[in-house]
């Protein structure tokens, strides 16, 4: 059969068999089997428990579990509400400095545990009943909260840009890098949408807040810049060619757990139980999934399909900017129902030919693929973070968080505009950090 269209029948199989409800690991696997079967028969098999294991088989996967721990022990904890506490005393005299706040407190947050449904817990609860409070529209309260959860897969440390990196064999320090200014550019997008927005809604209560003295300024910082001076220590240590990704992580995991130990009174042992629980849960699933994309690959490669398209894509007469298009919108589509890892794992082995064919660089391509992932996250069908936000405050219709996160969305698409414009904001940090690259 010709790759072409067997690629087709994968592409449609592997679509069924996700919505039939089966996890993506072991829908995966079932697909690479059942294909591999039929066009390899039964002694292709022989290999597929190599390979499983084989994938796990990476030093660098151990950063996995540890940023994981390390955002599990700060989610338990009260830092999410004093990082909020922290920033809307500081802004509180800035017009719209609410909004504000909220946002920066979601990019840090987001940062520090890497999990977007966490920061909307986190910083939602605290921050949506204030808002509402003080007259700003429901849209933008609960839009505000869901856009900025979702900045902790582009921010460094980011688990997303890890599964990238292992996927395509990509410098995760370059990753990293690649994130930092795109994240402020899309923090900053955000924070100018939401000014405006608060300022057309024309309701004084909006821009005016309560007043904190100096010393109810700083009484609150102590509780706060230990975490966020472990996250400059970890990019410090990576970057400074100290330790490894994997190193970095497993102290800063350390540390975090000693910190809510410290400064929360995480004694319990069954609270630090639920932690390392629900750490290992998630990172036995992501590696899970890294296992059986690994198979998926296997299965894609073994019968020509990876290469077929590769091939076809670079016959084609098509200006490559029409072929990123294509390309992002197939993204855009594949997020909407699929989680961020699962689409990098299942893409990447396909999409990365294809683009460093057309002269496209790959850590460039995998900050316009998180921005992507991104607008899944407040997105429907799946739209993880409006159904987060719809459980924090049910009062509020997911049509009016839906309305509230669209301008965001429409922010992250002038963000991948201006990426594609100017690549260098992607590119020239880890170029300048680093050296010259791939």
């Amino acid at each position: 059969m010709d790759p072409l269209l067997l690629g087709a029948l994968v592409a449609i199989a592997t679509v069924m068999v996700l919505f039939s409800g089966v996890s993506v690991a072991i829908g995966l696997l079932i697909v690479s089997a059942g294909f591999l079967i039929v066009f390899d028969g039964l002694r292709s098999l022989e290999l597929m428990p190599e390979i499983l294991f084989g994938k796990l088989n990476n030093f660098a996967l151990l950063s996995i579990p540890m940023f994981i721990i390390m955002g599990a022990s700060i989610a338990s904890t009260r830092a999410g509400a004093d990082l909020y506490e922290a920033l809307e005393r500081w802004l509180t005299r800035v017009p719209g400095g609410l909004v504000v706040s909220n946002l920066g407190a979601c990019a840090l947050f987001s940062a520090m545990s890497g999990s977007s449904p966490a920061t909307c817990a986190a910083i939602g609860k605290m921050g949506i009943p204030e808002m509402r409070k003080r007259g700003y529209p429901d849209a933008v309260a609960a839009g505000s909260i869901a856009a900025g959860g979702t900045l902790g897969i582009l921010i460094p440390p980011s688990v997303t840009m890890i599964v990238y990196g292992i996927a395509t064999e990509t410098s995760v320090g370059r990753l990293f890098l690649a994130g930092v200014i795109p994240g402020l550019l899309l923090v900053s997008l955000f924070m100018a949408w939401s000014l405006y927005s608060t300022w057309k809604s024309g309701s004084a209560q909006v821009l005016m807040a309560s007043s904190y003295s100096w010393k109810q300024k700083f009484e609150i910082l102590p509780r706060v810049l230990p975490f966020v001076a472990i996250i400059i220590g970890v990019l410090y240590a990576m970057y400074g060619g100290i330790a490894t990704p994997s190193e970095t992580a497993a102290v800063g995991a350390l540390m975090c757990l000693l910190i809510a130990m410290i400064i929360y009174k995480l004694w319990d042992p069954r609270q630090l139980w639920v932690v390392l629980r629900d750490s290992t849960k998630e990172s036995v699933m992501i590696l899970f999934i890294i296992a059986a994309a690994g198979v998926f690959s296997y299965m894609l490669s073994s019968l020509f399909i990876t290469q077929s398209i590769a091939e076809w894509i670079g016959t084609l007469d098509v200006n490559r900017w029409v072929l990123m298009g294509a390309i992002n919108v197939f993204l855009l589509i594949a997020g909407f129902f699929l989680p961020p890892v699962a689409v990098i794992l299942m893409a990447a082995p396909i999409l990365l030919p294809i683009i460093t064919t057309a002269g496209f660089d790959p850590i460039w391509f995998a900050v316009i693929l998180t921005i992507n992932m991104e607008i899944g996250l407040i997105s429907p069908p799946v739209g993880l973070n409006l159904y987060v936000i719809n459980g924090i405050a049910p009062d509020i219709s997911l049509k009016t968080i839906l309305k509230g996160s669209l301008p965001y969305v429409a922010c992250m698409v002038v963000a991948i505009i201006l990426l594609c414009f100017f690549p260098g904001l992607a590119t020239w940090l880890p170029d300048a950090v680093m050296g010259p690259g791939q």
